[in-house]
């Protein structure tokens, strides 16, 4: 699995949204961050609930120049249902993420268990992105519980601004060792 470190460049990162439009992260010129949120997809109740809260506040991260987009390893209808389902109007929602982007971002796969899942999906990652695509801050989980929670997000946010707040992390543990 690989693991990105803050203050390095992202991955390229591309995907087809649900309105129509595909999204690349290289296109995006917010004024201060772009906020990826990685789902697990239609199957996860935890999903819904979380992308539900973010659905809220798409507009208090748009104030504070953060621009935000969430993607799923979901197929084009399983993303719509979604969508619509979950009532997340607000939101610019991805679908068809592949196994070889989840794993460029260091997400953790999982096998399906039961018939309601797809076969294979991603786990949830967020992932605050410089305009100039260098990588601020990330949570990886292996499991759809203990993501960020969304208003704390905010206030992170405020206090990045008010403090010009530098990424930290970005000494490798893994790399240490060797």
């Amino acid at each position: 699995m690989k693991t990105l470190t803050p203050r390095t460049q992202t991955p390229d990162l591309s995907f087809p949204l649900t309105n129509g439009d595909t999204w690349n992260l290289s296109e995006q010129d917010p004024k201060s961050f772009t906020m990826v949120v990685f789902y697990r997809g239609l199957h996860c109740p935890v999903c819904k609930g979380y992308t539900q809260s973010l659905n809220k506040l798409v507009d208090d991260f748009k104030e504070r120049g953060v621009e935000t987009v969430t993607v799923s390893m979901d197929s084009e209808k399983r993303a719509r249902t979604s969508v619509q389902e979950w009532e997340v109007d607000q939101l610019k929602v991805g679908y068809d993420l592949s196994e070889e982007q989840a794993s460029n971002w260091g997400l953790y796969l999982s096998n399906a268990i039961n018939d309601n899942e797809p076969e294979l999906f991603s786990e949830p990652g967020l992932f605050l992105i410089r305009p100039d695509g260098e990588l601020y801050y990330s949570a990886i989980n292996s499991m759809p519980f203990g993501r960020p929670v969304f208003k704390d997000m905010l206030r992170a946010i405020d206090f990045i601004q008010e403090n010009d707040y530098p990424a930290r992390g970005e000494v490798n543990a893994m790399e240490l060792q060797d």
